[in-house]
Formats: C-alpha cells, sequence, structure tokens
C-alpha cells in the first residue's frame, strides 16, 4: 500500500463542502491520501481484469444475453396474456407482475447494457448499440448521449454530469440553496413515479433552455425523436392492447399503467443508490481537469455505489448492483461483474480506498434521507467530508 503526499504532486482544492465537512468532524480522522503512483498502478490493475474478461468473451455470455432476451419475451406473453382474464383478480394481478417484470429486465438487463455496447461484439442487429430500441419513451439514441456519453464521461463530476439531480434536485451540498429547494422530496417522488418521462427530458437541458443557452434549434431534434417514440409507446400501452381485450378496456389500461409505475420506480431506486448514498463522493471541473486513465479509473470507483443481495436482485437490476464495476468497465458484459467485483473489492482495500456498498433498503433510506436533509440550509455532516485526496501529477501521465 503506498499513501504518501508527494511534494512534487498538485494536491486538489478542497470543495466548500469538504471543508464545512472538515469543521464539522473536528478532531476526527483525514482523509485518505492516494498518491499518483498509486493512482497509476491501480490503473494498471483494472486494466489487466478489463483485458482478461474481453479475452474470455465468447459462447457463454452471447447464450446468457439470449436466455434473458427470451425470458423477457415469455413475460411479457403472459404478462399481455393475463390481461384477457383481468376480471379474476388473482389473473389481473400475475399479468400486472409478469409485465411488471418484463419491463424491468427489457430497460434494465437488456436496453440498458446493450446500448452500452456490450454486446456490440456479436454483430448481432438485435443486440447492438445502434440498432437496439427498448419499451420506454426516451429514444435510445438521446439516451446514449445524455447517459453514455454524459454521464458516464463526467461521473460525479459537479456542473458537467447532469445525473446529479437531473437538473431538478439538490443531491450534494455544493449544489446551491434557495427555497425551491424545500420541495426536493416532493420533487424526487415526483421523479420516481414519471422516471421514464423524466429520463426522456434529460437530454432537453431544460434548465439552459429556460436560461436562454439551448436555442430551438438545439432541441427540436430532440423533439422530433420524443414524439416518434412516445406515440408507439402511448398506443401500445395505453390504447391498442387495451383495446385488444374489449369490454376489460379499463382493466388492461390500468393494469399497463401499474407495470410502469413499478418499472419507474425500481429503475429510479436502483440508479440513485449508484451514486448518492453517504459514501460516494463527488468532484469539482478543477480536480478531475486532464485526467489519467488511472485518474479516471478512482474517480469512477469514489463516486460509485454497489447494493449487495443476491443473484436474483442482481439480475433485476441489470447488475447496476455492481455498480462500481459498471462505471469502471461500462462496455463489459453486465453479468460478468459479479465474478470480477472480489477482485476491484481487493484493489481498493490494498490501496485504501472504500468499497461503498450496502443492502438495498439501507441505500434506499439513506438516499431519501439526503434528499430530505438537502431540502434545508443545513451544513454537512463530517461524514459527508471526502473520504479520499487524489494527489495528481502536473504533468498528466498518457493513458
Amino acid at each position: 500500500m503506498t499513501l504518501l503526499q508527494l511534494p512534487s504532486l498538485r494536491p486538489k482544492k478542497k470543495s466548500s463542502t469538504a471543508k464545512a465537512a472538515k469543521a464539522a468532524k473536528g478532531t476526527g480522522p483525514d482523509p485518505i491520501v492516494l498518491s499518483a503512483e498509486s493512482v497509476e498502478i491501480i490503473g494498471r490493475e483494472l486494466d489487466a481484469i478489463r483485458d482478461r474478461v474481453v479475452a474470455d468473451l465468447g459462447t457463454a455470455d452471447r447464450d446468457y444475453i439470449l436466455r434473458v432476451v427470451r425470458t423477457q419475451r415469455r413475460l411479457e406473453l403472459a404478462g399481455r396474456g393475463l390481461m384477457f382474464l383481468g376480471f379474476l383478480p388473482p389473473a389481473w394481478l400475475a399479468g400486472v407482475a409478469a409485465l411488471s417484470a418484463s419491463k424491468i429486465l427489457d430497460n434494465m438487463e437488456i436496453g440498458h447494457n446493450v446500448m452500452h455496447g456490450q454486446y456490440d461484439w456479436m454483430r448481432d442487429d438485435m443486440l447492438h448499440s445502434s440498432s437496439f430500441e427498448w419499451d420506454n419513451v426516451c429514444p435510445s439514441d438521446q439516451w446514449r448521449h445524455s447517459h453514455n456519453y454524459m454521464h458516464h464521461t463526467y461521473t460525479n463530476i459537479l456542473d458537467l454530469d447532469r445525473d446529479i439531480g437531473y437538473g431538478l434536485l439538490r443531491m450534494e451540498y455544493e449544489q446551491k440553496w434557495n427555497p425551491l429547494r424545500l420541495g426536493n422530496p416532493l420533487y424526487a417522488f415526483a421523479l420516481m413515479m414519471l422516471f421514464e418521462w423524466g429520463v426522456m427530458m434529460h437530454d432537453l437541458e431544460y434548465d439552459n433552455v429556460l436560461k436562454g443557452k439551448r436555442k430551438w434549434s438545439d432541441v427540436k431534434g430532440l423533439l422530433t425523436g420524443w414524439w416518434n417514440k412516445v406515440r408507439g409507446q402511448v398506443a401500445k400501452d395505453y390504447i391498442v392492447h387495451p383495446a385488444l381485450t374489449g369490454p376489460l378496456f379499463p382493466l388492461t389500461f390500468a393494469g399497463n399503467l401499474t407495470a410502469n409505475l413499478v418499472r419507474n420506480v425500481w429503475a429510479f431506486s436502483v440508479i440513485f443508490c449508484g451514486h448518492f448514498p453517504s459514501g460516494a463522493q463527488v468532484f469539482t471541473q478543477e480536480e478531475t481537469a486532464e485526467e489519467t486513465r488511472g485518474e479516471w479509473y478512482v474517480r469512477q470507483m469514489l463516486g460509485s455505489a454497489n447494493i449487495s443481495g443476491s443473484p436474483f436482485m442482481h439480475l433485476a437490476t441489470g447488475n447496476l448492483s455492481h455498480q462500481i464495476e459498471h462505471h469502471l468497465f461500462p462496455d463489459l458484459p453486465a453479468h460478468r461483474y459479479p465474478e470480477i467485483a472480489d477482485e476491484v473489492r481487493a484493489i481498493c482495500e490494498e490501496h485504501g480506498l472504500p468499497y461503498t456498498t450496502g443492502p438495498l433498503w439501507k441505500q434506499v433510506a439513506n438516499v431519501w434521507s439526503k434528499m430530505f436533509r438537502l431540502a434545508l440550509p443545513l451544513p454537512p455532516k463530517a461524514e459527508d467530508a471526502p473520504a479520499v485526496i487524489i494527489e495528481r501529477r502536473k504533468t498528466p501521465v498518457a493513458a
């Protein structure tokens, strides 16, 4: 383990939250200082893991994702079929459960991961990131920009990663408080219930539109994409399939609406637990300028948090329960994350870095507690201080 503060290195400037949290901590332990040499060693160790998994990709990975696709399609068929018996409450409930599971699988383990390019190597148009379209009102090309590019490039960098609050919520102390922040929990609840619509609007950057920073010419293409995608999704779930069940139209409509709500609540919970529980660190643009590959890796590890649980739970989250591993290797098949998680955790322990994880209930409670606290103009607590200070070279090392 090499944790040194070298005089030849440029320390990062502490954020206002770090200073305030440090004051609250008083005589508590100082943050870990990770030397530039350790950062580059970590980078090489993680590159070695990635190279080994890439070299091993093959039939087992192809069989896995095709098996998940078959399961998702059978669940959707069962769910839609049971709606024809929706006048029987057990059949309606079973139909909603099957359709909810289908939508969760489609969005999480299939859609999210396929659109990351995790299966592009199969050269299968059905599962290629450039052609895949998911069961969601957000057009896949817009999601790939707002998520694959913006979020994964600028993970947890303030004012660059728009996933920090989705332009709506105060999720960090560095985000300035004003009286409108009092509605933070209410805004979060609304976003959770309407999450697919929030994801759709994510690339609009509505706050920049209101400020005049984005013009009509910048957003016209987005709106056209929305119209083309939304009309198909709405027609499928709220007109065509309900109409096919004849007099059961209201019950089928309600069943489809419920399945979409279940998927929205689940996806919101999983995604918000990935970056906002206590322990996940945020960064300033100054701290992350001209990052080396090792520094990028360390930021991804410090800015992400895992969810512990069973293999079934990992499948239902699209293996985003391994958010740390996902952010390190977003284009590796997600079902591989559990097998490399122990190695990533060992690297963190070897270099004294935190590996943030916890059961779902604990992470969800932590995130909601944070949203309530940040609705108020309260100072940060001691545990909100950054746990790690990354020392950086004056001249970046070639990645």
